[in-house]
């Protein structure tokens, strides 16, 4: 089987956030209060959250967003990291200290199995 093109296929990002220990509220509260609202303005479709119940890790954030493409991802987050509000808020909420330690994503494309398109 060949491998897809990624510009031809949905995508969707998987964004791993582990916070700095005692810092998971306020990252959950600044998705919750600001950063779905500039995502809303700005085009950006996330496709769910999840905290940790049971894991290693207590202090991580999992989330997906749904791209058409890597173009389209590259245009709407450049757009988002550079947003004015955006970077208000960010500074507001880090002026205790950082919020996260520690973010890693990957690109993910549905098999042809898959229930998510």
């Amino acid at each position: 089987m060949q491998p897809r093109n990624l510009e031809m296929s949905m995508i969707y990002e998987l964004r791993v956030y582990l916070a700095v220990p005692g810092r998971l509220p306020d990252l959950l509260a600044r998705f919750r209060v600001h950063t779905l609202d500039i995502w809303k303005r700005l085009g950006i479709e996330q496709a769910g959250f999840w905290t940790t119940a049971v894991g290693p890790d207590s202090n991580q954030l999992t989330y997906l967003l749904r791209w058409e493409s890597l173009a389209e991802r590259e245009a709407k987050w450049s757009a988002f990291v550079t947003d004015v509000e955006w970077l208000s808020v960010k500074a507001a909420s880090e002026a205790n200290g950082q919020i996260i330690e520690r973010i890693a994503s990957s690109f993910l494309l549905p098999t042809d199995f898959s229930s998510v398109r």
